[in-house]
C-alpha cells in the first residue's frame, strides 16, 4: 500500500479528517473520527507504518502471525494499538481489514447517538 492509498481508504470513512495535531512532528498524521483518533502515521516514512487501534484478543495473534510487520504499538498503548507496516509483505486487503478494524473500534466506544449519525449501531 502507498501513502497516497492509505491516506484516501482512512478518509474514505464517515465523519474522517486528517490532523497534524503535534507541533514538534508537524509530519505525523493522525486520522480521526469524531474526535478520536484510529490511525496514526508518518506517511512520508520508510517503511510505512501506520499505529491502528486493535482487540487485545486479536493483537498477540497478528503480532505472531505477521512477526516484524504487525509489532506492539509504538508510543501506544501496547494493549490496544498495533503498529503495522503496510508497504512490505502484508497483503493489502489485510491491512484494509486492521484499519476499518480499527475505525469500528474507536466508532464503538462513542455513544450511541453519535454512533447512529455515522450508521454504524
Amino acid at each position: 500500500m502507498t501513502p497516497e492509498q492509505l491516506r484516501s481508504f482512512c478518509l474514505s470513512f464517515n465523519a474522517v479528517v486528517e490532523e497534524s495535531p503535534f507541533s514538534r512532528h508537524p509530519e505525523v498524521s493522525t486520522f480521526k473520527v469524531l474526535g478520536k483518533i484510529f490511525a496514526l502515521t508518518t506517511l512520508d516514512a520508510r517503511p510505512l507504518t501506520v499505529n491502528l487501534k486493535c482487540d487485545p484478543a486479536d493483537a498477540g495473534r497478528l503480532r505472531e502471525g505477521h512477526p516484524g510487520l504487525i509489532i506492539p504499538g509504538w508510543h501506544m498503548n501496547k494493549r490496544h494499538w498495533n503498529t503495522v507496516t503496510v508497504d512490505g509483505d502484508l497483503p493489502d486487503r489485510l491491512v484494509r481489514e486492521l484499519i476499518e478494524d480499527s475505525y469500528d473500534l474507536v466508532v464503538a466506544g462513542l455513544p450511541k447517538a453519535e454512533r447512529l449519525r455515522l450508521d454504524r449501531p
